[in-house]
């Protein structure tokens, strides 16, 4: 089904105000309007960020407590294990309390579940083990929050634990010394968006300032921080959290960090993904090339090797873990290609797109580290929920999913009321995993599926593409490509801006490019002016588009190519249509 293009409006009044009041480009206002920032000193904030404007730890619900719990542990000596979960956000955040605690003396370690063996969160094995080899403290980082069983194995086991957490808390809490969650507390924190290394950073923050006795803490606790904040920003472009409020102010510095002073690893991760010659980084860089080699460990059964590469001082490592972690990224690229493939052939062969409305899709041959950003790709392609089931070929042991949802569709609502066909699941609105017993697959599919459409506005089965404002090709300019860039970073929360062209034609036939020839290239025209687009992933509108003989309107994100010191602007296209007259 085609997507529903919507031009955002806004008030001309209002805009000419804020302009002035602000003193920014009208584009710039346009731009901050629609994202509802209204307002001067709200605008100000938003286009010149400030470090001083994160907030004190001690607001964070928990944070004071798990430091001083900490604190003690580091000074009586006691053994410490961070125990972090296996995607980026929980890496990052690992490697953050990890090298705090390292940097105050402390006997710590790090624990990393395999996705593969272990699934989501805390396990009882690994805290018995954990137990066996005399470990007297937990700090969790992304995960715990709804590990009530293991939590209380945890007391039994004559472990002090911590959790530290930002998914969605249960009606009960687990048993722990302390809760350090953005969602908890007796005053709601004014920020609920930070992500795991966010809340990670912030408890590293307090530990620093616990040690010093002070506010303001030591010089190399100062520059241990600001390093950081690098890891708390590709964390938290990784778990596709907001990028506004804090997290705003941790991506745009964490950027300049990971630029100026990243680890041996990092560094070394940064060449490997073509970026060492980057005179800054933006947050593109750290979604599409530093997340996904970060995230290759996690999901092909590897995640402390990742930890490992954050944390390690031997440059000889870096370079080996670097270049290992890059070939697992090209690995998990081709599995995902083949996994994406099979399940547009399920859909195709079972469940017609346009009458269904969600997909619970299995297969034994499926790798559980790739299903969620497939489950992905089929949510954003068919704007449906789409839950992807690694099953177990030889039916014994339980299945691992994971879900992606759309907008307005909250998916760990409807996994909650499915709950009696899980053995577990955890996540939020957006993206969950599970694990389900083969037998129950089928029950749940259907149980699942009647709950989206019970719960699902038709309205809203049908994707709808909102569009910043409507440019010609001549007003794109270098100059009004810089003044967007003035919006970065961009991400989720704060999504570079859709603008779109009507009576667009093409110069010449798209070509294929890239990897198996997945993306397009092709020159577009306008009233005699030529820009270059790439539909990235959109192989699949070639056909289609060569078919097309008359005029096209154009949806893309404007963006400034640099090629041997060049600088030019060139087109991402996002959609496209036959020109609507």
């Amino acid at each position: 089904m085609p997507k529903r293009w919507r031009i955002r409006s806004f008030d001309p009044e209002r805009l000419v105000w804020l302009e002035r009041a602000v003193g920014v480009p009208p584009l710039i206002a346009q731009l901050l309007l629609l994202r509802g920032i209204d307002d001067p000193d709200s605008a100000r904030r938003f286009i010149e960020p400030k470090l001083s404007g994160l907030r004190q730890p001690e607001e964070l619900p928990g944070c004071m407590e798990a430091a001083d719990r900490l604190h003690h542990a580091v000074l009586h000596k006691r053994r410490i294990v961070v125990y972090g979960d296996y995607d980026v956000d929980g890496v990052t955040g690992t490697a953050i309390l990890w090298g705090c605690l390292r940097l105050l003396g402390a006997e710590v370690s790090y624990y990393i579940p395999s996705r593969l063996e272990e699934g989501y969160g805390l396990n009882e094995e690994a805290l018995r083990a954990l137990a066996e080899r005399g470990v007297e403290v937990v700090v969790t980082v992304d995960c715990g929050i709804a590990s009530l069983a293991e939590a209380e194995l945890a007391a039994r086991s004559g472990i002090e634990l911590l959790i530290t957490d930002h998914h969605e808390p249960a009606s009960e809490l687990p048993r722990a010394s302390a809760i350090v969650h953005p969602r908890l507390g007796d005053r709601p924190y004014p920020f609920t968006g930070l992500s795991g290394s966010g809340v990670a950073m912030k408890l590293a923050w307090a530990l620093c300032q616990q040690a010093t006795g002070a506010k303001r803490v030591s010089a190399a606790m100062r520059e241990f921080l600001l390093q950081a904040v690098g890891l708390a920003a590709l964390g938290t472009v990784a778990d596709v959290v907001p990028l506004i409020d804090e997290n705003r102010i941790l991506v745009s510095y964490g950027l300049v960090s990971l630029k100026q002073q990243p680890s041996l690893g990092l560094a070394a991760l940064q060449r490997l993904a073509g970026l060492a010659e980057k005179k800054t980084l933006d947050g593109e860089d750290l979604a599409f090339q530093l997340a996904p080699r970060l995230n290759a460990a996690g999901r092909l059964g590897q995640a402390s090797l990742a930890v490992e590469l954050l944390t390690t001082n031997q440059p000889d490592r870096a370079e080996t873990l670097a270049r290992y972690l890059d070939q697992l990224n090209a690995d998990r690229k081709s599995l995902e290609h083949s996994t994406y493939l099979a399940a547009l052939k399920q859909i195709k062969h079972q469940y017609p797109p346009a009458d269904h409305p969600a997909w619970v899709l299995a297969d034994p041959h499926w790798h559980p580290g790739v299903i969620g950003i497939v489950a992905s790709q089929l949510a954003e392609k068919y704007h449906r929920p789409v839950i992807l089931i690694a099953s177990d070929p030889t039916g014994q042991q339980p299945g691992a999913g994971s879900g992606r949802s759309i907008p307005g569709f909250h998916l760990h609502r409807a996994l909650t009321a499915c709950r009696h066909h899980l053995l577990r699941f955890g996540g939020h609105a957006a993206a969950a995993g599970l694990r389900i017993q083969q037998d129950r697959i089928p029950a749940f599919r259907e149980d699942f599926c009647r709950y989206v459409a019970e719960t699902l506005d038709p309205q809203q089965q049908q994707a709808e593409l909102f569009i910043d404002a409507e440019a010609p090709l001549s007003a794109l300019t270098l100059q009004t490509v810089n003044q967007i860039e003035r919006m970065a970073p961009f991400g989720y929360g704060n999504p570079r801006p859709i603008l779109c062209s009507s009576s667009v034609y093409l110069n010449g036939a798209p070509r294929p490019i890239g990897q198996e020839g997945r993306h397009l290239s092709m020159s577009l025209v306008q009233d005699g002016v030529r820009v270059r687009a790439v539909a990235f992933g959109g192989a699949e509108w070639l056909d289609e588009l060569l078919e097309t003989n008359g005029p096209l309107d154009v949806a893309f994100r404007p963006v400034i190519n640099t090629f041997n010191g060049l600088h030019r602007v060139e087109l991402h296209l996002v959609d496209w249509r036959p020109a609507q007259h």
